[in-house]
């Protein structure tokens, strides 16, 4: 995809975050139960420590929209302890190269594994870290999605990250055909801190995450890898695989990601959590945030009347909940008593989610 502009004006653009229009079919996010492992993993790229072999993989990635099975396999394991998020990707791939070696350059120039947090749910300030098979990390912090007017801090580090790459073949060889390649990664639950006495670790909570791997056709000029042009010179487009379906090419709706538990039960071959009723009503908002937002942006005017969003009522396992649509100075929200846990669930007009 060819961008101009700022930095990230092409980050905006080579992230394929376009005006796509949003999947007629709901898409479920993916879960996984990330269990607590009595020994600190060794980042060496090997799953050969026991606690891997104790839990499952992820389901296979799937294309971003969540149609089109991709055409090499992707997997991921989790695990966790007091001081790190462990992740192991493997990637299958008959052709791994790359030729990135500058920290936080664009990183999905070449194929990479992708890493996206956001530890509350409210879908702001969240957090991305990407990585190509030559080890190179790129690591953002971003205040909103791209939806919204947002701030991007390219700057910001993952401080005590640990990653390591295992090359199955030959890296940067056209000339022989590679297994893929396996990235293993502890993560600083201190990165995702928002205060010196922030007690962040998630014991047995969840938080939103999701994986996303980019992967490049290529073509070999001068003996070297290189993205693929077509016959008028432009760069064919990338693939996107993920974990979590998203429905639309935009990895930036942070609502749509997976669920993952972090137990404090010792590692183990099984995937016990299961997705509050509460989040189940926060889809259902969001369905009606779109509709706003969507309107709002063809008229210039908001809806005033929650009837107005296709529906004014949402139905949970048997319940019928009545969403109050509220207009103010500032723009507008949408909120409803959960039946569930009594809270109130409010979506903002900038797409932020409070749960009080």
């Amino acid at each position: 995809m060819q961008c101009k502009g700022t930095f990230f004006s092409v980050l905006f653009c080579g992230l394929s975050l376009l005006s796509c229009a949003q999947s007629k079919k709901d898409i479920i996010p993916e879960t996984y139960t990330a269990y607590k492992t009595p020994e600190s993993i060794i980042i060496d790229g090997e799953d050969s420590d026991a606690a891997w072999n104790e839990v499952e993989w992820t389901n296979l990635f799937i294309d971003i929209e969540g149609e089109k099975q991709p055409k090499y396999k992707t997997e991921a394991k989790m695990l966790w302890d007091d001081t790190f998020f462990y992740v192991l990707a493997k990637m299958e791939e008959p052709h791994v190269w790359g030729d990135i070696t500058k920290r936080d350059a664009i990183i999905f120039h070449n194929n990479d594994f992708e890493v996206f947090v956001d530890p509350d749910g409210d879908t702001h300030n969240y957090y991305e870290l990407e990585l190509n098979a030559l080890n190179t990390a790129w690591d953002l912090f971003v205040s909103k999605p791209y939806r919204n007017t947002n701030v991007v801090l390219n700057d910001w580090n993952i401080t005590g990250l640990k990653s390591a790459v295992k090359v199955n073949g030959t890296l940067n060889n056209p000339n022989d055909i590679d297994e893929g390649w396996v990235l293993e990664l502890a993560i600083p639950w201190a990165a995702y801190k928002t205060g010196y006495f922030h007690k962040n670790v998630p014991t047995d909570k969840f938080w939103r995450v999701n994986f996303s791997r980019v992967n490049w056709d290529y073509q070999i000029t001068d003996g070297k890898y290189e993205r693929k042009k077509d016959a008028n010179g432009k760069r064919l487009q990338e693939y996107n695989w993920v974990w979590s379906p998203m429905g639309v090419i935009n990895m930036h709706e942070p609502e749509k990601w997976g669920y993952v538990f972090f137990s404090s039960e010792a590692p183990q071959k099984e995937n016990n959590f299961t997705i509050p009723q509460d989040d189940k009503i926060k889809w259902e908002l969001y369905k009606m945030y779109r509709i706003q937002t969507a309107h709002f942006k063809e008229n210039k005017t908001y809806f005033t009347s929650v009837e107005k969003l296709k529906t004014s009522e949402i139905k949970i396992e048997g319940k019928i909940i009545e969403p109050k649509l509220e207009t103010h100075s500032m723009g507008w929200n949408i909120s409803v008593k959960s039946p569930f846990t009594n809270k109130m669930l409010t979506v903002k007009e900038d797409g932020k989610f409070i749960s009080k």
